[in-house]
């Protein structure tokens, strides 16, 4: 048995050891604060508490992981994004606080009256989630091509208590006939040759939900071509980028005839996402706009 100080004493030790993890303090208050069932303020104010042994060797397990790179949300199984937390498994991406970004724009731009949405390669469910949690009256579609993803975005919404349907689509293939006033998507946008793909953490999510071609931009495409028989009149695609393809998205839209192309950045001053706004044209009258 050790103390909680003793505990966190080592496991920073052997973190800072590993070289793969930065906040070596965090990351072991994190897991130690998540395996007891506290807080990190508790931690604080009982350094002396005791850890039993089948703890003790649990935390060695998660340490080890976390040494080696494997994202804190993996092995806690949990991950917070928007208000609330969600399940996470190694079959999705770890939410990203960058993404709530997508949430807040979409928010923006519709109001709380009933829309149609779907969140293209939900994952977990974060943005679909997300954006019911705040507009009870949209009607929110979530797809992914896989369904161990699906399975997961369903308990996140049910332990959530909210009404999301799923569906099998790869982007919207699977959605025949089908509009919506809005279309969000996070989808893969690294580049296959990308560095950052050996990185810590990055290299132990699954590379479907990562990579996209060989410049990063295969999946935009597909979703920038699709969308727009997808879309009522006046709809808005949002597509969450890398922080240098603000410019190449912005084109891939123009070129689809969409109109109020624009760029937000993020908390880093990065841009991060792309919008536009579909106008649907009268035939032979190519300044004029009619709703469905």
């Amino acid at each position: 048995m050790q103390t909680v100080a003793q505990a966190l004493q080592w496991a920073v030790t052997e973190l800072s050891r590993a070289g793969s993890v930065e906040n070596a303090q965090v990351d072991a208050q994190w897991l130690l604060a998540h395996l007891l069932e506290k807080n990190q303020a508790w931690l604080r104010a009982f350094p002396e508490a005791v850890v039993g042994d089948a703890d003790l060797q649990r935390y060695a397990d998660w340490i080890g992981r976390r040494g080696a790179g494997e994202p804190v949300a993996y092995i806690c199984g949990r991950q917070g994004f928007w208000t609330f937390e969600l399940e996470v498994t190694a079959d999705t991406l770890v939410p990203r606080p960058d993404t709530e970004l997508l949430v807040e724009v979409a928010l923006e731009l519709c109001d709380a009256a009933a829309r149609d949405v779907v969140d293209l390669g939900t994952g977990t469910g974060a943005i679909a989630l997300a954006l019911k949690s705040e507009r009870p009256l949209w009607r929110v579609l979530a797809t992914d091509i896989d369904v161990a993803s699906l399975d997961l975005a369903q308990r996140n919404a049910q332990r959530l208590g909210l009404q999301v349907d799923t569906r099998a689509s790869s982007w919207l293939q699977n959605l025949s006939g089908e509009k919506f006033h809005l279309i969000v998507s996070n989808p893969p946008y690294i580049r296959a040759d990308d560095p950052h793909l050996f990185g810590s953490g990055v290299r132990c999510e699954p590379l479907r939900a990562l990579v996209s071609g060989v410049d990063g931009l295969d999946a935009i495409r597909e979703i920038v071509t699709a969308a727009p028989i997808h879309l009522h009149a006046g709809g808005w695609l949002l597509l969450e980028h890398g922080y240098d393809q603000g410019a190449d998205v912005r084109a891939l839209l123009q070129s689809a005839g969409f109109d109020c192309v624009q760029t937000r950045r993020d908390l880093g001053g990065n841009e991060r996402v792309t919008l536009g706004q579909f106008r649907r044209k009268q035939a032979g009258q190519e300044n004029a706009e009619h709703d469905d």
